[in-house]
């Protein structure tokens, strides 16, 4: 009975979205107050039955009902329960549940917060997101019903994929789509300015809020994928530049850009077509990787799904919303003129520099994304593109980018004395160079890499710490004043200051890593950089749902032992698939990463170790960034519609709610 609810509700769901797509806009074309106020109420109305459908899927997992091919597909009844709800979003079906659930939810955010923007933008914003609903529910009900029932219920499920059964990756999909779909939001809200015929220094404002909050979700998300990948997977590493990471990626690096961008729309009424462009790509680029992810064109260890069909349908949707889009983009090119005068030396410069970075980048990871695809397709070869091809060509953007941010960030609007600047920065930089000095000093026969890195890093921390101390103005009491700064400039400086923060951290994994594969009899240790690790004893331990040989491998140095690592292999009966565990001691400076491998002829058991500087660096530096994104986005200035009450009004002629 709650199955048929649950997919009752979705139908029902569905054909509120359609109204709320075609009602609201008519109403806003014909300045009909009645048919505008529709928006607000089926946005509601909306998200309570996908939130209500989505419930009862959930239900359906949490009480192993196996009647449901989803849950019998995905679960099994001896599975811990937190792997039963992550179960929901474990697959395609119940993930693009979730997918759809965050496009109502983002559309009743805008509902409940819009309260301030003029009725016909609201009406247009919330009928563009309720397109993207249907279009969304439709692919859905037609191609991939979580609810469908078995006509034999077995006795038991096949299990989850054991590699999904982590901490890390029950979070990481809920935060990635909710990055990923808040996207959706910007979309929207670009189209209906372009139907609307104005973007000003308000639409700049109210756009704002949801890109941060969006780049926030996926920065968490990216971080969680990345860990998850870094000790579940057992190679040790922390990106491998997947297709399926870099489409998650690309949207990154476009909302950073969509980011800064907003803000010369809302300082200066400048780059409005450029600004609107990103917000159109940065969804595309979303629904680039809802294709890639479940079409099959491309194999993933990522990959949800395989169906061509599938991939089809997705491919329509994306080239609806992209054609469409751009096509009211180019007729309503003449009236997005800007309006603002800066010279070349100015902070509109330098955004406009980080903009062209940012976009050159993520098209460069485009590139080296869909090539396979497109050698295959167009000259029958079969590529394969990977982590060199990426590392030199995405790179140096990155590099110059870091260069010139901490410059970037201190120079005023319009006209700036570029020489002032860089002398408030010489001691950042100095100490900047000296730690890429220092590091160089230390390392013999080493790359470049390690010292460019960490003096990236030092510069970019160091100049986000000098920013924000030169705002507090000269004479006495400055602490007081830093501590009364407004949110937004710690949240950009921490968010800077946590960039360098990864930066630096991948430059030291990279640039002095260690590694050590071989055989060990139970009792014999090695050498590990310094580190002494010993097998101290093997044994099979049974898990909930699962059987393994876990380890017991002595960590020391100089003759003190520092913990008891144990790493597990691990045998999952029901799924049929082994997994590897890793263990970690994990410190501020490095990482000791050991795996447990198969057991030798000889009576040895092959294991694993790394040494990995800095390692923890590049998730520290994610957190760092999601910190400083939310204190910005807490700031008064910055929520929905705040500073534009009375510019909204003016907007669009039709008096406020």
């Amino acid at each position: 009975m709650i199955t048929e609810f649950g997919h009752f509700a979705l139908v029902l769901a569905f054909f509120v979205a359609c109204v709320q797509a075609v009602v609201p806009l008519v109403g806003a074309y014909k300045r009909w107050p009645g048919w505008m106020a529709v928006a607000e109420p089926a946005a509601n109305v909306q998200f309570l039955l996908t939130a209500a459908s989505f419930a009862a899927l959930t239900y359906a997992f949490v009480f192993s009902d196996f009647s449901v091919q989803l849950v019998t597909i995905n679960s099994h009844t001896d599975k811990p329960l937190l792997y039963k709800i992550t179960g929901v979003w474990g697959n395609h079906e119940g993930s693009m549940l979730l997918w759809v659930l965050i496009v109502t939810l983002f559309g009743a955010f805008a509902a409940w917060f819009g309260g301030n923007l003029p009725p016909t933008l609201k009406a247009r914003v919330l009928s563009v997101q309720a397109m993207i609903g249907v279009a969304f529910f439709a692919f859905i009900l037609f191609t991939s019903n979580p609810f469908l029932r078995m006509s034999v219920p077995p006795f038991d499920g096949q299990d989850l994929n054991p590699l999904l059964q982590d901490p890390g990756l029950a979070f990481h999909p809920p935060f990635l789509y909710l990055g990923y779909v808040g996207l959706s939001m910007t979309f929207s809200f670009a189209v209906a300015a372009l139907i609307e015929g104005r973007v000003d220094a308000a639409w700049g404002r109210w756009v704002r809020p949801y890109t941060l909050a969006a780049w926030i979700f996926l920065t968490v998300g990216i971080g969680l994928g990345s860990w998850w990948a870094y000790y579940e997977l057992g190679w040790g590493g922390f990106w491998f530049w997947d297709p399926v990471e870099n489409a998650s990626f690309m949207p990154w690096l476009i909302a950073v850009a969509l980011l800064h961008s907003a803000i010369v729309v809302e300082k200066r009424e400048s780059l409005k077509s450029w600004t609107v462009l990103l917000a159109i790509i940065a969804f595309g680029f979303s629904m680039v990787g809802a294709f890639i992810t479940r079409s099959g064109v491309i194999t993933s260890v990522h990959a949800f799904a395989t169906d061509p069909e599938r991939g089809v349908f997705l491919l329509l949707i994306l080239a609806v919303f992209m054609i469409g889009a751009l096509a009211l983009f180019a007729a309503r090119a003449n009236v997005l003129q800007a309006k603002g005068v800066f010279s070349l030396a100015s902070r509109e410069s330098m955004l406009v520099a980080n903009n062209v970075l940012l976009a050159v980048s993520a098209l460069v990871v485009f590139v080296g994304t869909m090539w396979p695809l497109v050698s295959e397709m167009a000259f029958d070869r079969k590529l394969s593109v990977g982590a060199p091809f990426f590392n030199m060509a995405f790179t140096p953007f990155m590099v110059v980018l870091g260069l010139i941010l901490p410059v970037g960030a201190m120079l005023p609007w319009k006209r700036a004395n570029i020489g002032r600047i860089i002398r408030q920065l010489r001691g950042a930089f100095a100490l900047a160079v000296a730690v890429g000095a220092l590091t160089f000093a230390m390392q013999t026969g080493r790359s470049a890499l390690g010292p460019v890195g960490l003096f990236l890093g030092a510069w970019l921390v160091s100049g986000a710490a000098v920013d924000l101390w030169g705002r507090t103005g000269r004479g006495k009491n400055r602490l007081g004043r830093l501590a009364r700064l407004p949110r937004a400039d710690w949240g950009k400086s921490i968010a800077h200051a946590g960039l360098g923060v990864t930066f630096a951290g991948v430059a030291g994994i990279l640039a002095w890593e260690t590694e050590d594969i071989r055989v060990l009899q139970m009792g014999e240790s090695l050498d590990l950089s310094g580190y002494t690790v010993k097998l101290d004893d093997v044994r099979r331990i049974q898990g909930p749902n699962y059987t393994a040989v876990q380890a017991d491998m002595v960590l020391s140095r100089d003759g003190r032992e520092i913990s008891t690592l144990q790493p597990e292999k691990r045998n999952y009966p029901v799924a049929r698939m082994p997994t590897t565990e890793a263990a970690l001691d994990i410190g501020f400076w490095r990482d000791i990463y050991v795996v447990i491998g198969d057991p030798q002829d000889n009576g040895g058991w092959a294991v694993r170790t790394y040494y990995k500087p800095l390692a923890n660096w590049i998730w520290g530096g994610s957190i760092l960034m999601a910190i400083g994104g939310a204190f910005s986005l807490s700031d008064r200035r910055y929520r929905v519609a705040a500073g534009a009450r009375k510019a909204a009004p003016r907007a669009s002629g039709v008096p406020a709610e």
